[in-house]
């Protein structure tokens, strides 16, 4: 790099003004009036390739929420169909009301999840466990204690 670009890149810094005289600081200013224009024009190009960008990923979002709702929709009348077949016309809205008041639960966006319940295991079984345990941790706590004396 020559001197002079050293020193025009020094002044574009706003170092080493105090030789210039008043035509050479506007020539200055014009450049970088010009130079934070195409800086400008480069940060607006960016916004806005970004907002095109979430537009586009907010509309594929949108879709695809109107078509798991739409699939939504189709297995709810397959299971009103089903429900037709096993319990018959007639009992259909008791076993709608039961169903809807018993085995779903609202998870905050309007949509019923069902529950599905299971019996539990034996007290034996549970007991078992437990014992089984508390004999692994005071196992653990044997040998822990078992280490310890042995490093000091």
């Amino acid at each position: 790099m020559t001197a002079s670009m050293k020193t025009h890149k020094k002044q574009l810094l706003g170092h080493e003004l105090a030789n210039l005289n008043i035509k050479d600081l506007q020539n200055l200013e014009n450049t970088l009036e010009m130079s934070l224009k195409g800086i400008r024009m480069k940060k607006e190009q960016i916004y806005t390739e970004e907002i095109k960008e979430v537009n586009r990923k907010g509309h594929l979002v949108h879709q695809q929420n109107t078509e798991l709702h739409n699939e939504l929709d189709l297995f709810r009348k397959e299971n009103e169909e089903l429900k037709k077949k096993v319990y018959g016309e007639k009992d259909v809205n008791e076993a709608n009301t039961t169903t809807n008041a018993l085995d779903t639960v609202r998870n905050g966006y309007g949509f019923q999840a069902p529950i599905h319940l299971q019996l539990s295991t034996t007290q034996a079984q549970n007991n078992e466990a437990q014992a089984k345990a508390m004999k692994l941790g005071y196992l653990f706590n044997l040998m822990t204690y078992y280490k310890l004396l042995h490093e000091y």
